[in-house]
Parts: C-alpha cells; structure tokens; sequence
C-alpha cells in the first residue's frame, strides 16, 4: 500500500474556481461511481443528495476527534475558513494559483481490492488497514509539518492543530475494483502559539516521500492485515503483491483498457449528436456504466451498487474458478526484528534516497533516508507492531553512513544536505580524472573544414560555430565539448568532422546513451556507432546490484571470468585506436558512472574524447554533471548558436531565450511570448488539458503531417495514447479484428503507433523507437518503422508483452532527438521537457495549460521554467546546501550552531 507519488494541489482558480471544483469532486464522485459523501445515517449518499456530509479529522496535540460537514460546510472549509462559525482563518490568498488543499492518495496492489471483492472478512481488514494508515498519517502530519513566521517566514512554527478530510473510493475510473483513498490536508493550520496560517507547502511536499514509505510498511508488515491473509491462505510476494491473487491483476488492467476506449466511444458519439455541449455528470455517470458494461453477458439494466459487485465476483470466478473455494490456513512463520542485519538496512536506505536524488545533484535530507529505511524494513518479512518498527527504523537511521555538505548540525530534516559517500567519491574522483586527461591539442585549419564540408555537400554552407566544432573534433586535443540549442546542426556538424577524421587515417567511433540516437548519428555521420553502455560492456565493464542495491562497477580483465554469463572474457571486439575520437551525442544525458569508465578506455587506448549535446535538455536517469564537468576544464569548448530547425526565425530566437533565461524577468518575458504568439493552449481542467492534446494528434494526421505529444509523466501519456487509440478504432482507422497484449495488460491493435522499450539485437529493435503495428499473427507482431513503412521488423509475443507499450504521447525521453512537423506539450513538465517539447516541431510548436486567464498562463509558463541547478562538483553541492538551509525556516530557539563537516575529507571535498 502506498501514499503514491507526490501531493496534487488543489488551487483556488480564477473566482475560486478550484473551490467549487473541489467541493463537486468530493460530492458527485466524480473518481468513481462509489462516493465517500453520506447520509446522516451512515448510507452512501447519491449524486446531488442534498443533505450528505463528509467526515472531517481534527488532529490536535496528538489526539483525533472527527465531525461531520454539510456540502456547504465543506466550502467553507476548502476556501479557508472554519466551517462552523464562518471565521477566516489567517491571511485570506485570493491569488489563483494559491493552495488550498494538498491531495494525498492512498493506493494498494490491486491484488488487495480482489480480495476485498471475494471476502468479506479480508473486506473488513483491509478497511482497518487503511484507517490505521490514515490515523498514522495524519498524526505524522501534525506532528512533523510545520506553519512560518517572521520577516520572510524565517521562523518555523510547529503545529498544534491540522485538519484532513477523508474520500474513499471503491472501484477506479473504470468502474473496477480499486479501493483507494483521498486524505486532503488543508492548509490552514494552527501553531502552537495560537494563531492559523498557511502550512510550509515545501516541507509538506518532501515529507511525502516518508509517507509513502509509511503506506509500504504498512501493507507489509502489519501483523493483523497480514494474520487475516493467512487466514485465508495467502501471502504477500517480493512485490507487495498478493501472491495467490496476481494472477488476475491483469485481465483486470486489460479489461479496464477496453472499458476507456468504450467511454472515449461513447463520450465522441454523444457530443456529435449535442453539438456545442459538454455532458453534466448524470450523462457521464451514464457513459461510464455503458462503457463498463459493453461486452458482458446478463448485464442487469440499471447497475446498482450489489449488483456492480456481484457481476465483478462472477468474472473473478470465471477467471479462477478455485476462487470459489475457501484456502485453508496458512501459518508465515515472520522473520524476528533481531535477526534483522541492521547495517545492512541502513546501506539499502542510504542507496533509497541516493537513486531518489538524481533531479537535486546526489543531495538528499534525513527524512530522504527515514524512507528509506522504511522501505527497507518493509522489503525484511518482518511482522511486527508499529512502536517496535519505529524504534527499528530509528536505529536503522543512526546506522546511515553519509557525507555531511553543511557544517551546522541541527539543520532541518528536509534540507537536502546529505549525500552518499559512493556519489561523492565519484564526482571527486571523476573531476580528478577529467582534469587529469584534458591536454590540449592542435585543431583543423578552417579552409580544410570548408573544403570538406563543401565536399560532402555542395549546397550547404556550415555556421562559425559548425565550422568551430569541427575543427575541435578533428584536431588533436584529448578533450572537446561542443554544446547547443536543439536545432543547430550538431549532425551536420559531426559528418563534417567524421569525414576530416578519416583523411588522417583516424575513426570517429559515435556513443549515446540510448542505441536509438548512437544508430541515427552514427548512419548520418557514416561512422561505426553505439549505444555507450555496449561500448563499456565491450571494454570489459560490468555493473550490477550488490546486497544493498548499489549499482556496483567492475572491470574484467581478459581471460577473466564473467559472472554473471560464465563466459571468459576475451577482450573488446571493437577496436579503437590511439588518435581515434570517441563522440559521445546526446551527452546532456551522460552520468558520472558511465562517464568516469568511459574516461578510462579512453586514456588505456589514447583516444581522444567529445562530449556533443546540451545540458539544457533531457537529464540521465542517473547522477548528471558528466558534461559540466567536461565544459569546465576542457581545452576546446564550442558553443552552438545558430538554429537551423526552425522555419520561423522569431520562434528560433524565442527558444534560444527558453533555453536559459538569464533572470525572473527574462522567464516573464519568454511567457509573454509564447502566449502573444497564440503557442499556448489554456484549457480550464486536466480532463480539458487532455482533450486538447489528443485533438492536436487528430489536427496532424488530418493535414497528414507527424507530431510529438510530450508528456510530463509516462502515465500521463499512457492515458492520452489510450484516448487516442479509443478514437480511432470509432473511426474505423483502425482494425480490432487482432490484438495482442502489450505492457501491463495494454491491448494493441494493428495500426496502433508503439514503442519498443527494450534493446534486442536478434529482432534489431531498439529502445525508445517508435513504430507502427502492420500484422499480428499466432506467434509474432510485425512492426513498421514510424518514419519509414517499408522499414520492417518481427518480434515474439512475448517481447511485445514485456516491452511495447502505446506510443501516440510520450515523455521527454521518448523524443529527444526527434523532429516532427508539430510538437504539442502537455502541461505539469519540467524545464527540460518544456524547452525539448517546443523544440521538436519544424513547423508549429504549442503548449497546453491548465489555467483560465493569460496571467494564470503566464505564471503557470514561468513555473514550468525553473531549473535546477546542475552540481557537477562537490564544492557546487555545498553551496547548494547552503543556499537551501538559508531559505528554510529556523527553529524560533536560535540560530543553527556551525561544527566540523564529518567525513569530508575522506572524499576529498575539504
């Protein structure tokens, strides 16, 4: 069970819009069918029941107490003000993007919700489980977050009353079972000095990652939930889930995907024959029973609550008919909390909040690593009450072996200014290492680029700083950066260099960090190519999980044996040269791992080393700085200037100013452009937002030209492929005669636009590219290359089960590097997916908004602005630190007394 992902934010809206949205969520069910508004007598009220109530939980000094809210009163509540007497409390924020709520959701493995469906026993615990969940939570809440005071809030007020009201949900939104709740945490809250203020929104937010490790233990080790299962005679799998259950959390996920596409169906239909309208939610409550109900047999009319129930144990049962017999009890014997190996969990919480600190440079808090540790526990089998896991979890924490960036030693527990040693000893040492390898060198004379590049084609004329690039790569200095804006022809740039290269009886070997964009680079440039980690595997790298869950790195040596493969290793099969040049494209997305072994195969072989790409764009999954680092203390660095992708040179000039805008003023000035210039799509609502982004692919394909639909989450775009598939099998564009099933349960038809996941060599897929469904057969799927039909290629059912996946919308990785036509970005991405986004399309750029007004828009634009900054170095790490400990809010006892940095010096940062 898990609090998932991060809070959603209610905001207030123009004219306290988001208030009356809030209230008509919690009342008219808008999640699912099941609403968590009552009766006064307890009974489920229906939509629109006039006198339903909602529980509200007043945590107080440590203790709950709960009453009940009228729709009215709930208003009140959300807008700020007691809902009781109608007094407002604190300072009223009438700005349109300010907070009202933060929306906690508490899911589980669906595996749980069969349960519950099948046993009115495991029902009940299950329901326990999730009160003894929000009841922590809550109380944590109370008791951790904190309120400001003080000039610029630098005073921080702990809290002596919060309030949280309670949404429950019983099936998803499509109608199946998934039991979830809402926990909204108003942020109005009451300090310990009396007074009610807004909550300090920053700690709340990272607090959220200790109270998602709360739902995992939870679900995990509680010994009442778990008694009740093996009562039963189940058990929970490595995976939380239910381990005699699984098996039907898929035809549950497959089902739910047709039921989508018949609500997509049935909500076109109905708005072609009430042209101009929107459907109210007693029309969408009737679309989703239709969709839900299309295609099952004995279907009754008018679906109620028991008989929604009854035809979901039905199908259960037709899935699994050994659902129908009771599991005879099972005994799980639970691993004792003192066999626990306790330096072993604080390694493996260490590693949690290392891997969740990728986006803020290795920096990570205590409270980072208290979730970890959380997690670890949960991950033991062990079975124990909640005081004992907290005294475990405390001991577990202690244990935590970190590098400490600031010197004070009461900083507050959200102030990220921790950091793995194993991530500090790599950028000190990878910033050694590149300071130790940049010589510099000789470059080409410009006359002979222009003559090469006059060579390899006549018509076109290459740029200063094509020309400049160039040059780098093909001379003679062991390190060369060249960094530019999407757009600006580093391909064209690279051929050039590639050919000078091969006049001097030198190779230019191309790496990326995806096979996808090393094939592309390496075609266009007609130089041998692949994808980076290949090329490491190739030298003799290796890299896997050690008990921890580290990512350990080891070089085999030849005639060594691999462990993993049994293998002897013979030694690299690519040959690279002294005087070569590795080129590392797309570098923006090179980690320091990969960057610090692929330092070594460059000094062992004497090949020099290019890092192509920009930093403003897609980060790596892992730890960044690799091409920072290189910038700073390379000999040859070239900045790309001048955009060639662009047909519009106001647009070109304008994505130079997203790029990196210098100041607060400069982000206002690029947001007022973009809206001047009609590039952004306000829509009033995330369901709006979506609409929008799925009739621009319609608005493409109609004028027969390609489109990127860029995403800020994987979900997100999952959601809005779904849509779009819905929409054209109505259409007939597509064919449901065959289908076969994709990831997670995703049915595919043939026509459908897909993406591979996974490199696989035998059938020459790669990963990230996109393709179109030609055929489905028995045994295999025949895919189309995207930008090439005739491009053919076969894979099993098997790789199409574990790794396509629908691919009309994407994420930021999924189309960098490509170019389209159109591009159209969705709203809530970050800056790299924003700046990536508006960069893909030749033609049109768009960006879809959920704001009401231009100044809603504009200031949604310049929060989508914000970057990170990148911390290639330990010393940029601290400063960072520093600077995040000057913005939070101080205990009210004193100022932070400063102390020794311990273990600084043993990764060398002193």
């Amino acid at each position: 069970m898990q609090v998932r992902g991060g809070v959603a934010r209610w905001k207030r809206g123009q004219q306290s819009h988001g208030v009356k949205q809030a209230v008509n969520y919690a009342f008219s069910g808008v999640c699912d069918a099941t609403l968590t508004a009552k009766t006064a007598d307890g009974i489920i009220a229906a939509a629109g029941y006039a006198d339903a109530v909602m529980t509200r939980y007043i945590v107080e000094n440590g203790a709950i107490r709960d009453d009940l809210l009228t729709r009215d009163q709930l208003k009140a509540w959300v807008d700020g003000l007691d809902p009781l007497i109608g007094e407002r409390r604190g300072r009223d924020l009438e700005s349109p993007v300010a907070d009202l709520i933060l929306d906690a959701t508490i899911n589980a493995p669906k595996s749980f919700s069969i349960a519950a469906m099948i046993d009115t026993d495991l029902a009940a615990a299950y329901e326990d489980l999730q009160d003894r969940l929000r009841d922590r939570i809550i109380k944590l809440w109370q008791c951790e977050l904190n309120a400001r005071r003080g000039k610029g809030g630098a005073i921080r007020e702990n809290l002596a009353r919060i309030e949280v009201v309670e949404l429950r949900h019983e099936r998803s939104r499509s109608l199946d079972p998934h039991k979830h709740r809402h926990l909204w945490l108003n942020v109005k809250v009451q300090g310990v000095d009396g007074k009610w203020s807004n909550i300090d929104t920053r700690v709340a937010l990272r607090f959220q990652n200790v109270i998602n490790a709360e739902g995992d233990l939870a679900s995990r080790t509680d010994p009442t939930w778990i008694t009740a299962l093996a009562a039963k005679g189940f058990t929970l799998n490595e995976d939380g889930e239910i381990t005699q259950l699984q098996h039907l959390v898929r035809p549950l996920s497959k089902r739910s995907a047709q039921i989508e596409a018949n609500k997509s169906v049935r909500s076109a239909w109905w708005k072609q024959q009430h042209p101009g309208q929107e459907p109210s939610h007693d029309v969408l409550s009737q679309i989703d029973h239709w969709a839900w109900a299309v295609g099952r047999p004995n279907k009754p009319g008018d679906l109620d609550e028991d008989g929604w129930a009854e035809l979901v144990r039905e199908e259960l049962l037709a899935a699994d008919p050994a659902l129908g017999t009771h599991g005879s009890p099972i005994s799980v014997p639970p691993v004792a909390i003192d066999h626990l190996d306790i330096k072993l969990l604080a390694a493996k919480a260490v590693v949690d909040a290392d891997a969740r600190s990728t986006g803020s440079g290795g920096r990570f808090s205590w409270m980072d690593v208290r979730a970890g540790a959380l997690r670890a526990i949960a991950g033991t089998g062990v079975v124990a009450d909640r005081d004992a896991l907290a005294k475990l979890a405390e001991e577990v924490v202690a244990r935590s072996r970190t590098v400490t960036l600031i010197s004070e030693t009461d900083a507050p527990k959200h102030v990220k200014h921790l950091m793995a040693v194993s991530t500090a000893t790599l950028k000190a040492t990878l910033a050694q290492k590149v300071d130790a390898f940049s010589a510099p060198g000789q470059i080409l004379d410009t006359d002979e680029v222009v003559a090469i590049g006059r060579a390899i084609e006549p018509d076109r004329v290459l740029d200063d700083g094509q020309l400049d690039g160039a040059a780098a790569i093909g001379g003679t200095s062991s390190s060369v950066v060249v960094s530019g804006p999407a757009g600006t022809g580093k391909t064209t740039m690279l051929k050039v260099a590639g050919a000078a290269l091969r006049r001097r009886g030198r190779k230019m070997i191309i790496v990326a960090p995806t096979r996808k964009a090393s094939a592309v680079a390496g075609r266009e440039t007609m130089s041998s190519s692949s994808s980076l980690h290949q090329l490491l595997h190739d030298f003799g790298w290796r890299w896997a999980a050690d008990a921890s869950g580290a990512t350990v790195w080891k070089r085999l040596s030849i005639g060594e044996r691999d462990l993993v493969t049994g293998a002897i290793y013979n030694g690299p099969r690519i040959r690279i040269d002294p005087g070569d040049r590795i080129v590392v494209d797309e570098a923006g997305m090179l980690d320091l791992d990969a960057a610090s072994a692929l330092l070594d195969i460059a000094h062992a072989s004497g090949a020099g080393v290019a890092l192509v790409g920009d930093e403003q764009q897609a980060l790596p999954v892992g730890h960044s700085g690799a091409m920072a680092l290189f910038w700073r203390r390379s000999p040859q660095r070239v900045e790309l200037t001048t955009t060639h992708r662009f047909k519009d040179p106001e647009w070109a000039e304008l994505m130079l100013r997203l790029r990196d805008p210098v100041d607060q003023a400069a982000m206002w000035g690029v947001a007022t452009d973009i809206i001047r210039t009609e590039r952004a799509v306000m829509a009033d609502s995330d369901l709006a937002a979506r609409a929008a982004m799925v009739e621009g692919w319609f608005d493409a394909a109609r004028d027969r030209e390609t489109i990127s639909l860029v995403t800020a989450t994987h979900a997100e775009a999952q959601e809005i492929s779904e849509a779009i598939q819905a929409r054209r099998i109505a259409s007939g564009s597509i064919s449901v005669g065959r289908s076969v099933s994709g990831q997670g349960g995703q049915t595919i038809f043939v026509g459908d636009v897909v993406q591979s996941r996974r490199n696989d060599s035998v059938a020459d897929v790669q990963n990230r590219q996109n393709w179109i469904v030609k055929t489905i057969s028995n045994d295999s799927v025949i895919l189309a290359a995207s930008t090439d039909t005739t491009d053919l290629r076969k894979v099993s059912l098997d790789y199409a089960e574990s790794h396509i996946h629908l691919a009309y919308a994407t994420t930021v990785y999924g189309v960098q590097g490509e170019t389209t036509d159109r591009s159209l970005v969705g709203p809530g991405v970050d800056a790299a997916g924003l700046y990536v986004g508006l960069t893909r399309g030749k033609e049109q750029n768009s960006v879809v908004l959920v704001a009401p007004t231009e100044d809603a828009a504009r200031a949604e634009l310049v929060e989508l602005m914000q970057r990170r900054t990148i911390e290639e170095t330990m010393e940029k790490s601290q400063a960072a630190a520093r600077s995040e400990l000057r913005r939070a809010a101080q205990s009210s006892a004193g100022p932070i007394v400063e102390a020794p940095v311990r273990h600084a010096a043993s990764v060398g940062i002193e």
